[in-house]
């Protein structure tokens, strides 16, 4: 049972029928009721999402729009965000419009931790565990190029990601205790089945 899932793609060049092409390799991390971090078999990454809304806003503005969208998704309440996702489109609505769009058409992927204490809320909001594994499985591919065939990729993704759980054996999500009590409270029907 795995209480919080990520999920996050990785592309790998693979050689295909005599061409390379990109391929995505989906990789899912999941923690365990007891804190430990596993591979898994899925909220949006806010990252991401600052990404995505820095991606066609001049380098001069940058630093200035990621400050003033850290107060949407540092809000306390998801009725404070949407507030100061107003203000933002105040501020630099007109000079770029899509980006309150983009948020609002991604809302209820990216409003999920709103509902969560504050633990679970930083848990959760970022990426940071599954980014972490892709940062390990970006380095053990960069060097190979591109790869032969698919399961030669699959190879090296499998031994990575081997290693990677090996280091995870003894470490535990920061503040787990913490967190654990208010997953309980929170999903109690279905975690009253696995605490039993």
């Amino acid at each position: 049972m795995y209480p919080i899932i990520f999920m996050d793609a990785t592309v790998l060049k693979i050689r295909i029928d005599r061409v390379v092409k990109n391929v995505a390799a989906y990789i899912m991390l999941g923690i365990t009721a007891e804190g430990n971090k596993e591979i898994a078999e899925v909220q949006r990454c806010i990252v991401h999402q600052i990404r995505s809304s820095l991606k066609f806003v001049s380098w001069k503005d940058r630093k200035a729009i990621a400050k003033d969208l850290k107060v949407v998704y540092t809000a306390n309440t998801e009725e404070q965000a949407l507030e100061n996702l107003n203000e933002f489109h105040d501020i630099w609505g007109s000079k770029y419009p899509h980006i309150k769009q983009s948020w609002l058409n991604h809302w209820n992927e990216l409003a999920t931790f709103f509902k969560y204490p504050e633990a679970i809320k930083k848990l959760i909001y970022t990426t940071n565990p599954i980014e972490s594994l892709n940062s390990t499985i970006k380095r053990k591919t960069k060097s190979k190029g591109s790869f032969p065939t698919i399961d030669s990729a699959f190879k090296v993704l499998y031994l990575s990601i081997q290693e990677v759980q090996n280091k995870w054996k003894n470490s535990k999500v920061r503040n787990w205790s913490e967190i654990y009590p208010q997953l309980c409270i929170f999903f109690s029907e279905i975690m009253e089945k696995y605490t039993k």
